[in-house]
């Protein structure tokens, strides 16, 4: 079997993005150029064969995905929730991927209104995590976005974020489409706990 054909059956197999290094490791018989060099090929076939799904690079990894302009057939086949964003949460979100790192009291400055709730939602999803202690007094945390910010939008890396022009030109807010999922909407979400049990600091 060619070497192409096992990698498209591995990442097929697999049930999340499988990055170069991951592959190199499960199938050491083959040199990383080969690998590389089979991934590109793949990528190449599935793009020019105009098929449904194609071999897309997404959180530093490589995995199946349906094209796009589909996604309106495909939910009419499958029993999916979809998630959307409220527009807090899109715009706390937007000014954590655009301007990471930073505290939570750097994203209040630039929001206006407390972010608690959404900042808590999206811990919880995953989408944002804490980074680190900001080197100031108090030492509040610092967040930024995960590898599963990357794999929900689509995206490579933080260097493929749309630009400002290009998310003006949108017409309406993001949606995705998960197995699992969970409804973004913070603000119509029970009070919130004791601040004692959210994994954030006090004020700074």
């Amino acid at each position: 079997m060619s070497l192409p054909a096992i990698i498209e059956s591995i990442i097929f197999a697999a049930d999340a993005a499988l990055s170069l290094d991951r592959l190199c490791e499960m199938l050491p018989e083959y040199e990383r150029n080969d690998i590389k060099a089979a991934l590109a090929e793949l990528a190449e076939f599935h793009e020019g064969r105009g098929g449904g799904f194609g071999l897309a690079e997404v959180a530093g990894g490589w995995q199946f995905r349906t094209h796009p302009v589909l996604q309106e057939y495909v939910l009419r086949h499958i029993k999916t929730r979809i998630a959307k964003f409220s527009q807090s949460a899109l715009e706390t979100l937007a000014i954590i991927a655009y301007r990471q790192p930073l505290t939570r009291a750097e994203v209040e400055h630039l929001r206006g209104v407390d972010c608690g709730g959404v900042l808590k939602s999206l811990l919880e999803k995953k989408l944002v995590k804490i980074l680190g202690k900001k080197d100031i007094p108090g030492r509040p945390l610092i967040y930024g976005t995960s590898k599963e910010f990357l794999e929900v939008f689509g995206l490579k890396d933080l260097k493929s974020l749309p630009t400002l022009r290009e998310i003006q030109a949108l017409d309406e807010a993001p949606r995705f489409e998960r197995q699992e999922e969970l409804p973004l909407e913070p603000d119509q979400a029970a009070p919130m706990a004791d601040d004692s049990s959210l994994p954030f600091d006090g004020p700074e």
